[in-house]
Parts: C-alpha cells; structure tokens; sequence
C-alpha cells in the first residue's frame, strides 16, 4: 500500500512548518496548542531542511540547558531528516522508522516540496488487521498443540488404568 492511499495521509492537519531562524518557543507552543510531536523546518520552497520533535526538546534542549526563548530552531533541529514519497511503500516505512527509531517522516512530492508528515501511530492503524489475523492464528496453532499434549497425557493416564485393571484381575 502507498502512503498516499492511507485515509490518515488524506485527513491530517497540514504538517507545521517553521524556518531556521525561528525560536524553539514559537514551535513549541505550536506543537502543544496542536497536540503534534514535530514541526519540519523548510526552506522558502517548502524543501525540508530539518525536524524538530518532542526527543529533540529534551535530549537538546532541556539536557544542555538552552533557552528556548533565544535558541534558534537551526541549533537543536535534527537536519539528516529522512523523508518519503507520498508513492513509496507504507510498510517498507514502517519498518524503517521502527528499526531506526524514528517517529516522523515528512512526506514530499517529486520536486522534494513538503506535502504532508506521517508519524509511526499514522501507519499503526494499518498493521492491526494484519497483527490481530496473526494473533488469531498462533492462538489456533497453540491451542491445537496443547491440546496434543493433553490427549497425549490422558492417553498415557488411561493406558496406564487398563494396565492396573489388568495386573490386578490377573493376580486377583
């Protein structure tokens, strides 16, 4: 399935956007009245030229004690962003962003131009049929062998009834 063709892609807010030179405050005040957990930094063409999350707020911001009054969003920005094609592969994205512990990736057109942002909770929605069919099936799976196991036992159980019932009416 494309990114694009995910109804969250087609339904968000358009993504928050501020230029280099803003402070962190004005973007986090944003992100809190929006309730989003990023803002893409672009260029005056809408190109991406960083992010900037809620784990960039604390391992940035708060751990080296900046201001955020007075700290520029180009000092704290994380500026090797990964960003997808609106076409590209939901899954292969998924995966990425998991194994590479990531949360956000801005979406852009053929021109590199920001078109949209999808986050990790964006796709989930999208692996829970597939999670649960899984579920349902090893649950089947585990079921029939613990119940093998079980036939297994009571077989023996009786096996070993008919064996006493035997030795005792031959010795009787």
């Amino acid at each position: 399935m494309k990114i694009s063709e995910r109804p969250e892609f087609k339904s968000k807010k358009p993504p928050l956007t501020f230029r280099e030179n803003d402070t962190v405050l004005k973007a986090v005040k944003a992100m809190a009245k929006d309730n989003f957990g990023s803002v893409v930094i672009v260029d005056k063409d809408k190109k991406v030229k960083g992010i900037f999350t809620e784990r960039d707020v604390m391992n940035k911001l708060v751990n080296n004690v900046m201001n955020p009054r007075t700290t520029k969003l180009r000092d704290v920005m994380t500026s090797t962003v990964k960003v997808a094609n609106k076409d590209d592969d939901l899954v292969v994205w998924l995966r990425q962003m998991s194994n590479e512990r990531f949360r956000h990736v801005p979406v852009v057109d053929k021109s590199g131009k920001l078109i949209n942002i999808m986050s990790q909770g964006d796709f989930v929605s999208y692996t829970w049929p597939n999670l649960l069919y899984q579920v349902k099936e090893m649950a089947k799976e585990n079921y029939f062998k613990a119940n093998q196991v079980v036939l297994i036992v009571v077989g023996l159980l009786i096996y070993t009834l008919i064996t006493l019932y035997f030795a005792m009416t031959i010795i009787s």
